[in-house]
């Protein structure tokens, strides 16, 4: 090595270092484009910049990985060498940067594509953070702090509203922000009213930076009142007519939900993520670190945190994983714990019969999922490969069953099992069971969503392709969702047709369809006996989504979509939308 010139681990260091500051400043430019795409109401665009930021970190990885095998040469597969190399990346890198705790992530992304780790190697990676004990930002660093008028008068909490909107700016103007202002503030007092017993309160905090969402847009904060915090989201529309405050949410479950694993993720500027996912851990305080880290877009730090929090539990339980509740799939094969709130799907090698799939299909659903607006009512994956398990911890029915079904994923070696490839979900209810279990009012009001979820997902594009209630299950919140991918389609490349008039008697007792059915025809008409409802729960879904069973409302749907209207979700109940309610 000539005079001067950085060793080859230096380089590798420096070229790891680089592809992350540039991911980051990627990363950040993609999401300053959000507050645009909002002001001009370029819908389109933001969903093509998500899927942008999404595809983003692979990009960057793949260009930085053949760099770091080219310089380190005969020394690629050296522990020793790496292990000096992380040393190296966190003194002269990441030690004093805000986002630390992404750069070993993204370190930690590296070398698994090099090394291929199964399980994970404490010297070559961070498995738990060397920032542990930081010093956090203050306050004052990321929020808006307001103080209402002394003494507290009618005016206070309209005074400190309006200061809240003008220290968020936009280039596009209100539609009428006196109105907007009173709303606001009378929300505010009758939700504190309810809680404290007084409308008066202390201080405001609002996060510093707007999250953007969709055709959404989100001022997060929290209000004092009493000694207590209480969550306050602005939640802010754009109309053809002007931006518009559209709801106020003040209660930790609405804000858990607006949060939730089954939307995508926010674009919000953000200088320091630890303290943000602090923040917001305060109004969300059951909502795990990893969860709070994937809805402001760092998904794969999420992943990290979701491992780190597996590991956890994994060492202070001793239940096993046992094949999930529910009936089995026929594509994948689900198992969970009794004590931990994840499942954990693996892709059989030969699916069942009657489907008809590939792996790689499958995997390019959840790709597909990934990168879609889920508009809560899709479940949110990670995608983990070359994990060990202690073997002791499966159940023998569940060990037998993958090895079984999934044997060039699953592998024994000696006292540990080794899965390749899996993916993790929330764990949920089956639709099925619960409507079986709870009481008829709850099971009725299951059923409702669970209409409500199939055209939210139409509004999307999207078609569950199989619809029966099993493939849904229900959040702790009571929210219907959509988790099994595997015949998943987008309405606009469906034919949805009516069921033909048979031609003679005989016809109607055909074992098989009389007429021809393409491999993207769907009837209607059919949903009613495919949905597997039974009395009174039939008719309470007939009442309240009879439209699905026509071919009017599909083809309806499609249309919008050809013509490129974006259709509105909302991440909170219609009530609670000023548009429909009365103060």
């Amino acid at each position: 090595m000539p005079p001067g010139q950085p060793s080859p681990s230096a380089q590798a260091v420096d070229a790891i270092a680089h592809a992350f500051h540039t991911y980051m400043d990627q990363f950040n430019a993609i999401t300053c484009r959000a507050q645009g795409r909002f002001e001009r109401r370029e819908w389109l665009a933001g969903h093509a910049d998500a899927v942008e930021r999404l595809d983003l970190y692979k990009a960057v990885l793949a260009q930085a990985v053949p760099q770091v095998r080219q310089v380190l040469g005969e020394q690629l597969g050296s522990p020793e060498v790496w292990s000096a190399m992380k040393r190296d990346y966190v003194t002269r890198y990441i030690a004093s940067r805000d986002d630390f705790n992404l750069g070993e992530t993204f370190f930690n992304s590296v070398t698994r594509r090099i090394f291929s780790t199964v399980g994970v190697d404490p010297d070559i990676e961070f498995v738990d953070s060397d920032f542990e004990c930081r010093t956090q930002q203050t306050l004052d660093s990321i929020c808006y702090t307001y103080l209402p008028a002394m003494p507290f008068g009618p005016t206070s909490t309209l005074q400190v509203v309006r200061q809240v909107l003008m220290d968020h700016p936009f280039a596009a103007g209100y539609e009428d922000l006196p109105r907007d202002l009173h709303r606001v503030a009378e929300a505010v007092e009758a939700n504190l009213l309810q809680r404290r017993g007084e409308s008066r309160f202390t201080r405001i905090e609002v996060y510093r930076s707007v999250f953007y969402r969709s055709n959404g847009a989100y001022l997060i904060g929290r209000i004092w009142s009493g000694g207590f915090p209480t969550p306050l989201v602005i939640c802010l529309t754009h109309p053809s007519c002007g931006i518009v405050v559209d709801a106020v949410l003040m209660d930790e479950d609405e804000v858990s939900i607006l949060f939730s694993f089954s939307h995508s993720y926010f674009h919000v500027e953000v200088q320091h993520p630890h303290e943000l996912v602090a923040f917001l851990k305060t109004l969300m305080p059951l909502k795990r670190i990893a969860e709070l880290y994937i809805s402001i877009g760092f998904n794969k730090h999420g992943k990290t945190e979701l491992y780190r929090d597996l590991l956890d539990h994994l060492a202070h339980s001793q239940d096993p994983f046992t094949i999930a509740r529910g009936e089995r799939g026929m594509v994948m094969i689900v198992f969970s714990m009794d004590s931990y709130d994840l499942v954990f799907k693996v892709i059989k090698d030969r699916i069942d019969p009657p489907k008809v799939t590939t792996r790689a299909e499958v995997m390019e659903r959840y790709d597909l999922v990934f990168k879609h607006d889920r508009a809560g009512r899709l479940i949110d994956a990670q995608e983990f490969e070359h994990l060990r398990f202690d073997r002791r911890r499966f159940a023998p029915e569940l060990l037998a069953e993958l090895e079984r079904v999934a044997p060039s994923t699953v592998r024994l070696e000696g006292e540990c099992v080794v899965i390749s490839h899996l993916y993790t979900e929330r764990k949920l209810t089956p639709l099925d069971i619960y409507v079986r279990e709870r009481e008829p009012d709850a099971a009725a009001q299951a059923v409702i969503d669970y209409g409500q979820a199939i055209k939210d997902l139409a509004s999307t594009d999207i078609f569950p392709g199989d619809v029966l209630l099993k493939n849904f299950g229900v959040t702790r919140h009571g929210r219907v969702v959509f988790y099994d991918y595997d015949e998943l389609c987008r309405v606009t490349d469906c034919k949805f047709r009516r069921m033909p008039q048979p031609v003679s008697f005989d016809d109607e007792f055909e074992a098989e369809p009389w007429f021809y059915v393409g491999p993207m025809d769907i009837f209607p008409e059919e949903f009613r006996t495919f949905l597997g409802l039974q009395e009174p729960l039939r008719s309470v879904f007939s009442e309240s989504h009879g439209d699905l069973f026509s071919v009017e409302f599909w083809k309806g749907v499609q249309r919008r979509h050809k013509a490129g209207e974006v259709l509105d979700i909302y991440p909170y109940a219609a009530h609670k939308r000023f548009i429909n309610c009365t103060l």
